[in-house]
This record gives structure tokens, sequence and C-alpha cells, in this order.
């Protein structure tokens, strides 16, 4: 039946989850207990759904037994391991409320991230690559070397009071993670099990930081009732068993991991298998071949960097049927080499963001060729979608408007943002995206644009305002603009335009230094132009889209073609 507008309802017979995270992991353990769980290939780890569940209910225990009680939000900065998947699943048993920090984030964002949601917990690795985590932490809060461990007490960070790092070491203030665990086991689980039919599905159980135009990053808050249903949809409309081993090579701290990865798995048995601590093309392609497989999760840049991998030929990647390429415009030619050359015949598309937990549109695994490489699908059960023009009324179907979301989904809000949330979420429960986008007859969606000036970089959303805001703090900058110009690997690059203050000189290395450490190195701009001016409308509206386009003729970029 053709839609008359576009608006569309997923009714569905298979009812929504009415269980907490703790209480639906529980049952999964059970059903599948000795089906493998967790395979971490960097740390030699492979689990059980059993001995999962043992090391969550330890962990979980160790929590409670340091004095953490329901509400309270303890963040995790870390890459992808083990300990970051009992943490997600232990602290929704604990009914903490886990905060999810960038890996690559640095000193000014840490204590922003912190502060802005009241943490009194955090897990930290201790270092990864160039990061030394418990390096960063002391320089925000040096009082720690002289605390009473659980007992900090840092003018920076006036709410975090219990580190627990993830290391072998013995670090003064700092709890060890296995530490915490072995109290945990030695005090039983107890005190876990009478938690639970206190905990409700509609608490919220998790904060993810996304910026938006207006500056400073925005805690999306979400619920078990958010992520564990969209979590089990998306492993539905992926047709997911207790025989799929999902890889998955996106990172723990962004939804695509920890929902579309670890809740998807959950609800439907699967393995999931980490094969590294951050994306690497090559650990990827060995863990696909060395696990057997079935599906695969990455962002278009992921599979790019794994199809032109020189050694790519040499792994059988028949096992390989399904996955998700999701995160930012899909190329077509992308994902035709994806189905042809791995294997994955049944590959979807998944659109989302971060507010609505995050899938609203999926393409499903039998949907024709030409609907799964040129669309991100169709509406996700229990979810409603409208296309909007600028007065608010729904378009026809193929007319260009804002994509709004409603249902299970949406987000609690923005913590502690009433404003911002009013902003996002109207009056009738709909989420505003931001995004431009049409809807066909058949109810297939295209995203076309967007409404804000985001620009998406490897699948990352980075938001031009708030670097802005972090450049304005140099003594020699008068203004900044910053704005995305087309990339081949990347797909979007940031590209800063700036004015300095009368009589500075300034070379783009000194701007680069300036943002080193201080803020993640994906957010400092490529390209740097000193100018005079900027173009504007005559209302004085600041022209982004013009300076892309000089920018573009300027470096002789193209615009990659996308789906």
């Amino acid at each position: 039946m053709s839609a008359v507008q576009s608006y569309v309802h997923g009714a569905s017979e298979v009812p929504l989850i009415g269980d907490t995270i703790g209480a639906h992991f529980d049952a999964a353990a059970a059903r599948w207990a000795d089906r493998d769980a967790l395979v971490v290939r960097h740390q030699d780890v492979s689990w059980s759904w059993a001995e999962l569940k043992k090391r969550v209910d330890d962990f979980a225990a160790g929590l409670i037994e340091l004095g953490l009680v329901p509400g309270s939000r303890i963040g995790i900065w870390s890459p992808n391991n083990a300990e970051w998947v009992i943490t997600q699943f232990a602290t929704a048993k604990a009914g903490l409320i886990l905060v999810n920090i960038n890996p690559a984030y640095r000193l000014a964002e840490l204590e922003f991230a912190l502060n802005k949601v009241e943490c009194t917990a955090l897990i930290t690795a201790a270092s990864f690559k160039t990061s030394d985590y418990v390096g960063m932490i002391r320089e925000l809060a040096p009082e720690i070397d002289s605390a009473d461990t659980g007992a900090l007490s840092a003018a920076r960070l006036p709410h975090l009071k219990t580190i627990i790092q993830i290391g072998e070491d013995d670090v003064a203030g700092m709890y060890g993670f296995a530490d915490v665990m072995a109290t945990g086991a030695a005090a039983g689980h107890d005190k876990v099990a009478a938690l639970a039919p206190s905990l409700q599905f509609d608490d919220p159980i998790n904060i993810q930081f996304t910026s938006g135009t207006t500056g400073s990053p925005k805690g999306a808050t979400l619920t078990h009732h958010n992520i564990l249903n969209n979590g089990y949809f998306i492993g539905e409309t992926m047709a997911l068993t207790d025989a799929d081993r999902i890889c998955i090579p996106v990172p723990l701290y962004h939804c695509f991991g920890m929902v579309l990865g670890n809740l998807a798995c959950m609800t439907h048995g699967a393995a999931m298998v980490y094969p590294s601590a951050a994306f690497d093309p090559l650990a990827t392609l060995e863990t696909v071949a060395a696990e057997r497989c079935t599906g695969l999760y990455g962002v278009p840049t992921m599979f790019i960097a794994q199809l032109e991998h020189a050694q790519f030929a040499e792994f059988d990647l028949s096992s390989l049927r399904t996955g998700i390429m999701a995160g930012s415009p899909c190329p077509v030619e992308v994902m035709k080499q994806v189905i042809d050359k791995m294997h994955m015949d049944q590959v979807t598309i998944a659109y989302g963001m971060t507010e609505t937990s995050p899938v609203s549109t999926q393409t499903s695994v039998d949907d024709p060729l030409d609907r799964r490489v040129g669309t991100v699908g169709r509406i996700h059960p229990h979810v409603e979608v409208k296309i909007i023009d600028d007065e608010g009324r729904i378009v026809v179907p193929g007319e260009t408007g804002e994509l709004c979301t409603r249902g299970y989904s949406v987000m609690r809000g923005y913590w502690n943002d009433a404003e911002k949330t009013a902003e996002s979420i109207d009056a009738a429960g709909w989420m505003h995206t931001g995004d431009l986008a049409t809807m066909d007859g058949s109810g297939y969606f295209n995203i076309v644009g967007r409404m804000k000036d985001m620009v998406i970089r490897g699948g990352e959303n980075l938001y031009p305002r708030e670097i802005e805001e972090f450049l304005y703090r140099h003594p020699k900058v008068s203004d900044v603009q910053i704005f995305g110009v087309p990339d081949e690997k990347y797909g979007e690059e940031l590209c800063a335009w700036i004015k300095l203050a009368e009589g500075e000189r300034a070379t783009g290395e000194e701007m680069r230094d300036f943002c080193k450490g201080q803020i993640a190195h994906l957010k400092i701009p490529r390209y740097i132009k000193f100018v005079d001016e900027f173009p504007m409308t005559v209302t004085g509206k600041i022209q982004k889209f013009v300076m892309r386009e000089q920018m573009i003729a300027e470096l002789g970029l193209a615009e990659a073609k996308t789906a």
C-alpha cells in the first residue's frame, strides 16, 4: 500500500520487552549458559554466558560494597575490552547510571563530562597508545596521590570520590578492577539479587554525550527500556540467533558497540567478538576468519580499510552473512563490494541517533539489493517517523523535510538540561533529529542532508560550535568558523577559518598544537586558513556553505558519492 503522506508507524505483533537489562541478562545467561558469550582476541578471553554472568555479578556486588547506590553516575573511560562489557551489565544490575566517556577525550573534555553529570565514580583504563589515562586524571586531580582510596576530594572534580583502574599496577588512591571483583565475590551476590525487584525498566541507566550546534556536549539519558528493546529489534532485523558470532570493531562508548553490538547479541544468545582495543583492519580480518564470525559491524571507512588492505585476499571470510554499516552515509560502491567480496549478502544499513537509542530505521536482510544499498531502510517496530516542512506539516512522499521520530526509543532527555531537551523533543513527544530526509511510497527512507552544520568524519559526529568555543580560548584568535570539507578516506575533514586579533600573526601548526592534549585528535582541524573576514548574508549570518565551496575549489577536493 502506498503512503499518502510521509508518516509511518512500525506496528508489530512482537511486544516490547518489559524487563530491566539485568533481569533480561540473567534469563539469557540461564538459557544459553554454555554457549560462547564474549570473545576478546587481544586479551585472550573466551567466556560462556554462565562465565560472563559470574564476573558480572561479582563486579556488581563489588560496586555495591564500595557504597555506590542506585542512581549514582559512574563513568567509564576506556577502549574496548572485557572489563567494559562486564561494567555495562554490572552497572545495570547495581542500578547505577553508566556514563560513556570517549576514550579519545582529553583534559578539558574529561573535566566537563565528569562534572556535567556529577560522576561520583570513574572506571578508567590505565593507558592506551599515546593516552596516559592515569596521568591525565592525576593532572586534573593531583589530590589522588595522597587521598584514601574511595575518598578523593579534588578541587576541579568536586563530585568524584572513587576511581577504579583497569590494569595490573597498584595506583595510589585507586581501586584495581580485579580487586573490586574479588571483593564482590567474597561478599556474595545476595545484595545484587535483593536490589533487582526495586529496579524499574524506565530508570535511567546510561548517559552518552552528544554535542549540538550550541556548543558544549549534552548528556543523552537512556533507560533500560530504551536500549534493551532497541538492541532486541536490531537483532531481529538481522535475523540473529544463538548460532551467530558478531565481530564488533566499533567503539563500546558509542551506541554502535554497546547497543547494536552487545545488546543485540545478548537478547539473541549470539557471541560478542572483539578483535582489538580500537579499530585495526588487519586484526578485524584475522578475527572474522579465525572465529568464523557470521556478522561484522563498521562505519564505511572501516569496511574500506579492510577491503583495501594488502592482505585482504589471504582471509577466508565465507562465514559472514550479515552485519551493519552505519554511522555516516554509506557509499553505494562500498556496499556492493562488501556484499560481493566479504560474502555479506544480508548486510544491513541502520539509521538513528544517540538520543533515540539509537536506531529508528534499518534495511532488512531480505530487502532487494537496490533498497539495501540505496536507502536507510524502513521503520523499526514500535517506532513512529514523520517528515515535516519548516511549518511543522507532514510532507508528501518524495518531498524533503526534517525527520522526526517518536516511541519507546526516545531518550528521557538531556541530563539536567530541560531547556535543551525541550528544543529537541516537542510537546507531542517527537524527537526532532535535524536530519533532512525523504520517504518513498513504500516506506523506505533516505537521508539527504543535515539541518545543522554537523561534520561526520569517519562515522564520528563532530560539532563545529564545540571546537570553535575551544579555539576562542586562544589569545590570538578573534573569531573562528569550523566546517567540513569532503575527504576520500573519512567522508569529511574539518576546516577552520580563523580571524586573528589586531596585529597578531600565527601558523596553522601553532593552532593545532594549542588543541593537542586538550581536545580529541579527530576534532583538531586538518585545514586552517587565516582570513580577514567571513562571507555573510545581508542580515549578518555567516555563510559556511560559501567557505566550504571556496575550500573545495582551493584544495581541489571532490564530493564523495554516497547512497
